[in-house]
């Protein structure tokens, strides 16, 4: 007999937390979330994202009283207004391998959703895009990322014996980092940039950054973008100025790429970092006593041989017109430099040709598959 009881207390979010940890602790392959990260996350009053999310968050017990699965139901009104619909989504779900506890949970957040006037459930999607989203179906064998979901192989099969079915589906791609630039690469970069009369704009320093407002430019660009995206709910102010405040800090800008117009106008944005799986392994979640010297090394002392690419962002009326061959023509000799032998490009969705195209001119695998599932409610 499974029991499903809704979050309430700081304690139950606290188990909703690290019951994550605990499925995959003996995982090679799964990258643990930072606890405050996650705290602040599902806070209602640090979370900028609850201005327009509602949330709950259920724990699934079996007849002992130990937890044994566990999922967030949320409703994007945001999300919901732009595309016309009425979902709710399903994330942040776990459970050990029992058919039982993945019906139970789901079927939860079907009720919660019908309860509120929704329609249809989607998932796994968090708040906003800038939260982890899809299930992987492919690449379990794979080192997963600071910015994706890792699941065990048995997820997808519960989901579906379920009736739920493929609503989008993400690729990702593992770069090899070449010596130099691939020469037509640089050809197309420098005709481009006379074309369109672009230049790169770099920086010495995040108060430099910060003193031309350009984290605002950058996540407006990334508004503007991304907006035809699955899913995709315009980021507010307050969460951008969230994400400008913890993310600036962090970044090694060898490694932040900015293309202008001859105006000095925005158009294109690469934001990379050194790939932080292996740290969050070491860190087990945590900053303290040791987490942060492990994250530290990775990205100031000790560079590891993989890089994420967390950021490309290119102005609609720029995109597929070879913008993207400028960013990554300043990208590479940083990169080389820097010690990077490959690149992961993180979650691309299956239909964007646009982003596809761009690696080409790369040696790339296909490695991992991710999805998120639909079903009427």
């Amino acid at each position: 007999m499974i029991e499903i009881k809704r979050v309430t207390t700081k304690k139950e979010l606290k188990t909703f937390i690290r019951f994550n940890y605990e499925l995959y602790k003996e995982n090679p392959y799964a990258v643990p979330d930072l606890y405050g990260d996650m705290l602040n996350t599902f806070s209602r009053k640090k979370n900028p994202a609850f201005e327009f999310c509602e949330a709950d968050y259920f724990l699934a017990y079996d007849d002992r009283g130990k937890v044994v699965g566990r999922v967030a139901a949320i409703i994007n009104h945001r999300s919901n207004e732009t595309w016309k619909k009425k979902d709710v989504r399903f994330g942040w779900i776990d459970f050990i391998d029992d058919e039982e506890i993945s019906e139970a949970l789901l079927k939860k957040v079907e009720e919660w959703g019908r309860e509120r006037g929704m329609e249809s459930i989607q998932g796994p999607l968090g708040f906003t895009d800038m939260d982890a989203e899809g299930m992987l179906i492919e690449g379990f064998d794979q080192l997963s990322t600071m910015a994706t979901i890792y699941n065990y192989p048995y997820y997808p099969k519960h989901i579906e014996r379920l009736g739920y079915e493929k609503d989008a589906d993400w690729v990702e791609f593992k770069i090899q980092v070449p010596d130099t630039p691939p020469q037509k690469m640089l050809r197309i970069a420098e005709i481009i940039k006379k074309k369109y009369n672009l230049h790169v704009r770099k920086f010495n320093s995040v108060k430099e950054l910060r003193q031309g407002n350009y984290g605002q430019k950058i996540f407006d660009l990334i508004n503007e973008a991304y907006a035809p995206l699955y899913g995709y709910s315009r980021m507010t102010q307050k969460q951008i100025d969230q994400y400008v405040d913890t993310y600036l800090p962090l970044l090694d800008l060898r490694m932040v790429t900015l293309i202008e117009d001859a105006e000095d106008n925005l158009i294109g944005v690469g934001i990379s970092m050194p790939s932080l799986a292996k740290a969050l392994q070491k860190a087990k979640g945590k900053l303290f006593p040791f987490g942060w010297y492990h994250l530290l090394k990775a990205l100031k002392w000790k560079k590891p041989d993989m890089l994420d690419l967390m950021l490309v962002g290119i102005k609609p009326e720029y995109q597929s017109k070879g913008v993207n061959s400028l960013l990554f023509a300043d990208l590479i000799p940083a990169y080389v430099g820097l010690g990077f032998k490959c690149a992961e490009s993180n979650p691309e969705l299956e239909t964007n040709n646009k982003v596809q195209a761009q690696w080409e001119y790369f040696e790339t695998t296909q490695h991992k598959r991710r999805r998120a599932y639909k079903k009427d409610i």
